[in-house]
């Protein structure tokens, strides 16, 4: 590719309102795009992917600078450290102060780099994962969260299943292969652009980590069951769930922003589920939420986190995010974990589940619940997985890493609600002559109480 002087000032431009970390860096480089109609392509895609790297490398390109870090610089040590172009090659796009200054940051800096550094996390992000990760296995884990993540999708069996989609992508010439684990996975060779597929238009699939497809599979709901996805937000897990119990029963969707759940709607429709009633709460403790108490089969919990799992497509959150905030969100998760563990009837699971690697968000929440809740219990989770014919070694506590597992960083624990103690039964005909008519209030009474207050899409 051709590298101009006004490229650099263009991407150094760019970088300089993603480094403000006001917004997430994807909607600052939208809006940056927007403004800049003249950039063509191939120009856009150099500007997206050396400020991607930077967020990836910040640690170590700042190193590497010293002092006197600035936006333009940190782009040229970008492209002289990680693409390997030297100051000759770049010598027309250079201005001679530029020269000047790469020719002076040839040599390694003499300080020994700190592990931060190494990793190119931040101080804090490092602390924390070193003593359960210890040295080596810290920086595997950098390594893999400073790559790319690759894109992965989720065949909708209600349209259409994976070896289908699969044939229909080998017919085109479009490079796939079936996923590690999750039996609806497919993985992409590259990122073509599949937003005006006819087969993602048809709804046949969804754009979903395989990490993601996993949690469903922990939840493992069934058909005509009462199930709720407690944080929703754009619906892909609820998809996925809606799926696998073949659009019966009846699946709650709540959320607390309703633009998230206006994202929901266009993809139930594309995919074909009757079964996915969308619920907008204002919090936890919605009444909404204390109408269902007891009633609900399955819940899942995908809490709200530090997203330090998803570091692959979102780096910028490690410049994001503070120690200060994760406590903070601790808090939310276990009052989240709290309120929706209320609606698991008797012998109900309860899964909660993020996108972090951070034990304090993971099982520090689960460990404080269970220990407050006597009623629930743990389940195994790579046990529940190979119920289902997922062989996966994830241990007691599903935990996935992508230098091991290929996914992003995913945690979820299983729970089950005790069920209540048998009582005498009734004579066969008193069961026989009453079992229906009460079922069909007490259902009916549910689904009144949660979609009368105006909850239901």
């Amino acid at each position: 590719m051709n590298i101009t002087e006004k490229l650099i000032d263009m991407t150094a431009d760019a970088l300089t309102e993603v480094l403000s970390f006001q917004y997430p860096a994807d909607v600052v480089l939208s809006h940056f795009f927007r403004q800049e109609k003249a950039l063509g392509s191939h120009d856009r895609s150099f500007v997206a992917e050396t400020v991607y790297t930077i967020l990836r490398r910040k640690r170590s390109l700042e190193r590497y600078i010293g002092e006197n870090v600035t936006a333009r610089r940190l782009v040229l040590a970008s492209v002289v450290k990680v693409l390997g172009l030297s100051s000759r090659q770049l010598a027309d796009c250079l201005r001679q102060a530029d020269k000047d200054w790469l020719d002076s940051m040839q040599a390694e800096p003499e300080t020994p780099p700190t592990i931060a550094e190494r990793a190119d996390m931040p101080d804090w992000l490092a602390e924390r994962l070193l003593p359960t990760l210890g040295e080596d296995g810290l920086l595997a884990l950098a390594r893999s969260l400073n790559k790319s993540a690759p894109l992965d999708l989720r065949a909708n069996p209600i349209k259409m299943e994976r070896e289908k989609i699969l044939a229909s992508f080998a017919a085109e010439g479009v490079e796939a292969e079936p996923g590690l684990w999750s039996p609806q996975s497919i993985r992409m060779k590259g990122k073509p652009a599949l937003q005006k597929h006819p087969l993602f238009l048809a709804g046949a699939f969804e754009v979903q980590d395989e990490g993601s497809q996993l949690l469903c599979y922990l939840l493992a709901p069934k058909r005509g069951e009462m199930v709720v996805d407690f944080c929703a937000g754009a619906g892909g897990k609820t998809l996925m769930l809606g799926a696998m119990m073949r659009s019966t029963g009846r699946l709650y969707a709540f959320d607390v922003a309703d633009k998230r759940m206006a994202k929901m709607k266009p993809r139930v429709a594309r995919s074909g589920l009757s079964n996915v009633h969308p619920v907008l709460i204002d919090s936890e403790r919605d009444s909404k939420v204390k109408r269902l108490a007891g009633k609900i089969d399955r819940v899942l919990v995908d809490a709200p986190c530090s997203g330090m799992g998803t570091l692959r497509r979102n780096p910028d959150l490690k410049w994001r995010q503070t120690a200060a905030g994760v406590a903070e969100l601790t808090v939310k998760q276990a009052a989240i974990l709290d309120s929706a563990a209320r609606m698991v009837r008797p012998g109900g699971r309860l899964v909660y589940a993020t996108c972090s690697i951070l034990a304090e968000e993971n099982g520090g929440i689960v460990d404080a619940f269970l220990a407050s809740h006597p009623d629930f219990r743990r389940l195994n989770a790579k046990e529940v997985l190979a119920a289902q014919g997922i062989d996966i070694d994830v241990g007691e506590d599903l935990q996935l890493l992508p230098q091991k597992h290929g996914t992003d960083g995913f945690y979820a624990a299983v729970m089950e609600r005790a069920p209540k103690p048998a009582v005498p039964k009734p004579p066969k005909a008193v069961v026989e002559a009453s079992d229906e008519a009460v079922g069909e209030v007490a259902v009916d009474a549910t689904v009144a109480a949660v979609e009368g207050a105006g909850g239901a899409a």
